[in-house]
């Protein structure tokens, strides 16, 4: 499952060194090119004297989508993982099931992905708990091509028409199954094109009805003449859409390693707790200064900085507090979209042990 869109998403080069990489206080990042191997590690150059030996050492895992990764940039960046005695490699994969591939695979320590990624895993026998959450809403708007904005008005009027999604199963496929669901509309009368990262060039070239973009491929879109049916990572549309709040990006560990590792989450899950108090007195600018410059390369920095600033309010959290009717909501969603059973239990993959809930 993947919660990448490519415009920001960007895998770091294999190979690159720390002469391309410009981000301040960067310690290394690593590239996940399969479950088995980290391969193409960065190890960026330290200003003299910011390492501290006492520092416990720890790989967490994520999917490259710039939105879901900031509040653990501002964590790494801004230091606040340190002022709890973490020194934290954030390792890049294409995807967030992709990263959590490598914790069950234990390639890394920790995996941060979308809930619905963690709830599929779980489901299938993963022993794992999720003990944090980064995010509240999905990142996903579900919009039209510019030449169809007058032919599709609501989500009814997808029946007949082609629709892009990442993958079949994927979270945007996901969530889009349950919006049909939930608008009356046939899902097995919508046809489903499946184009990986390539949604907004299908859109913007017409070879595709609607699809599920993120930002700032939505922006682009409606400036081209696109119509938004439905945009999940609006607060407004997320409690008309969904009822509420949506459990998106959070933290996971392996389940038997929990007992060892308490004092590692409640320093992971401080520092990021943190960061989210931070992320809404920071400037847009110093936002985007907490990124990896090899993922800003090629973006329209301007519109990043315009794009943080409208849904960050909305799209992270106060504290890493699991809300667990919100996850239940993500849960529910996927038995809609029948991409868990239904009589599935999966309330167990909480931990609350660590921070409540």
């Amino acid at each position: 499952m993947s919660c990448c869109d490519e415009h920001l998403a960007s895998v770091p080069k294999p190979g690159m060194t720390s002469a391309d990489l410009a981000t301040p206080d960067v310690d290394r990042r690593s590239v996940l090119k399969g479950v088995a191997a980290i391969a193409g590690m960065l190890s960026a150059a330290v200003p003299a004297g910011a390492q501290q030996k006492d520092l416990k050492k720890l790989k967490l895992a994520f999917c490259s989508q710039i939105l879901c990764i900031v509040p653990y940039e501002v964590a790494r960046t801004y230091g606040h993982w340190k002022n709890h005695g973490l020194d934290v490699e954030l390792v890049y994969t294409r995807g967030g099931n992709a990263a959590m591939q490598a914790l069950v695979g234990g390639a890394i320590d920790y995996a941060a992905t979308s809930l619905d990624v963690a709830i599929q895993a779980y489901a299938k026998g993963a022993e794992i708990r999720r003990f944090a959450t980064t995010g509240r809403l999905p990142l996903f708007a579900l919009v039209t091509a510019p030449k169809t904005a007058n032919a599709i008005r609501g989500l009814k009027d997808l029946e007949g028409k082609t629709v892009g999604v990442s993958a079949l199963a994927n979270a945007d496929h996901a969530l889009l199954l349950f919006l049909l669901k939930q608008a009356g509309a046939d899902k097995d009368k919508v046809q489903f094109a499946t184009l990986g990262v390539n949604i907004l060039e299908a859109l913007r070239q017409g070879q595709v009805d609607a699809g599920l973009v993120q930002e700032p491929a939505l922006t682009l879109l409606v400036r081209a003449g696109a119509r938004t049916l439905v945009n999940a990572m609006d607060s407004a549309d997320a409690k008309k859409y969904l009822g509420g709040p949506y459990e998106f990006m959070g933290v996971s560990v392996r389940a038997k390693e929990i007992e060892a590792r308490k004092p590692e989450m409640l320093a992971i899950a401080k520092g990021l707790d943190d960061a989210l108090k931070a992320i809404p007195k920071m400037k847009p600018d110093e936002l985007v200064s907490a990124l990896p410059k090899e993922l800003l390369a090629g973006a329209d920095v301007a519109q990043l900085r315009e794009v943080l600033a409208r849904y960050r309010s909305s799209l992270y959290p106060d504290k890493v507090t699991i809300d667990l009717a919100s996850s239940r909501r993500v849960a529910n969603t996927l038995k809609t979209a029948g991409l868990v059973k239904p009589d599935a239990d999966v309330s167990g993959l909480h931990d609350i042990s660590i921070v409540g809930g």
